[in-house]
């Protein structure tokens, strides 16, 4: 059993020695033609919000932290060509396209796949998945608009709020 776990360990340390990550910093991915203007923020307190007693029809909602909560609202713009660069976010984001279109793209699936969102449409950005959103107009169109109504910890702000991320190795474009 020791012998097993020494070389286990020695194992683990030569491949981490030896590991690319190891060896070269991350490299972060910043946006481009990509502006956030914060609308406003606050604090919630612990959140324990349940409907099921008072739902409409079959629709009900349970939202709870098992913290204190901040909630923002950003209004973000993207220029044509232009993208927010990788990044993840430590809580909910929810999104509503308000001109244009938006190209999102989830570099968390092994598939990397992408979507576009019109004006009107809305989506939900889940913690802790590596994205991107892109104008999808292309450098010759409009800017694409955005409202982003964040669900965060308490305190995380600026760059506890954004995490840059390098470009996933499974997004090659």
């Amino acid at each position: 059993m020791t012998l097993f776990r020494t070389t286990t360990t020695l194992a683990f340390a030569a491949a981490l020695i030896a590991s690319p990550l190891a060896l070269v910093p991350v490299a972060a991915t910043p946006g481009n033609g990509f502006a956030p203007n914060p609308v406003g923020s606050g604090n919630v307190g612990t959140l324990g919000i349940n409907t099921a007693g008072d739902k409409t029809g079959k629709w009900g909602l349970h939202l709870k932290t098992l913290s204190s909560t901040d909630i923002s609202a950003d209004r973000l713009v993207i220029q044509p060509g232009g993208h927010s660069g990788w990044h993840t976010h430590p809580g909910p984001i929810l999104v509503v396209v308000t001109s244009g279109s938006v190209v999102w793209t989830n570099g968390s699936d092994p598939l990397c796949t992408s979507r576009t969102y019109t004006a009107g449409e809305a989506y939900i950005e889940e913690p802790f998945v590596v994205h991107k959103a892109s104008n999808a107009s292309g450098s010759g169109g409009v800017g694409a608009e955005y409202l982003a109504f964040a669900i965060k910890p308490q305190g995380a702000v600026g760059p506890a709020f954004r995490i840059d991320r390098p470009q996933p190795t499974n997004c090659s474009f």
